[in-house]
């Protein structure tokens, strides 16, 4: 499970893991845009954040109980109470939640501050920086471990994630 904000690389990292791992990949936004049958841009517009995070809350917990893959949840999922006990569930059933960490000057180039993210409107820079130190938090509270995505490519990225899990069956005594 992937956690993180816009332009972390979640959606590309979890299909390199899922690669990796011969699993499938799951994206929440994906599963958001098929059930609304339009982007997550247009259903902000159309249909407001409260819908959209309403479609957020139910495909997380849907993609939860269905997919035993790779899933990479939409940057805001985290701010849902129930998403959030949920993560709290599958971490208490052995799974891992992984913090892909990002900072803005790496961000900026792969999110593209473009219309397709709607919570960058205006001045998207300084929205994102907002947005992160609002969440960071929350995503270091539901993670199991941190990964910074900084200056790599997503396979360079799936790989580090590879690292700290394997670190963390060592510290846990499992390996």
């Amino acid at each position: 499970m992937l956690v993180g904000p816009p332009g972390a690389g979640k959606s590309t990292v979890a299909a390199a893991l899922a690669q990796r791992w011969q699993l499938t990949a799951r994206d929440t936004d994906a599963d958001v845009e098929a059930t609304a049958g339009k982007t997550v841009a247009d259903v902000f517009v159309e249909d407001g954040e409260p819908r959209f995070r309403e479609l957020e809350r139910d495909a997380v917990a849907t993609a939860l109980a269905e997919h035993d893959g790779v899933l990479a949840l939409g940057g805001g999922a985290v701010l849902a109470d129930a998403s959030r006990a949920a993560l709290a569930a599958y971490r208490a059933e052995g799974g891992v939640v992984v913090f892909l960490d990002v900072s803005l000057a790496h961000a900026a180039p792969r999110v593209g501050f473009n219309q397709a993210r709607p919570l960058l409107v205006g001045n998207p820079r300084a929205q994102w920086q907002a947005l992160m130190e609002a969440r960071r938090p929350v995503y270091e509270e539901v993670a199991t471990v941190r990964v910074s995505t900084d200056g790599l490519r997503p396979g360079e990225v799936a790989q580090a994630v590879e690292d700290a899990l394997g670190a963390l069956r060592t510290v846990g005594g499992d390996a």
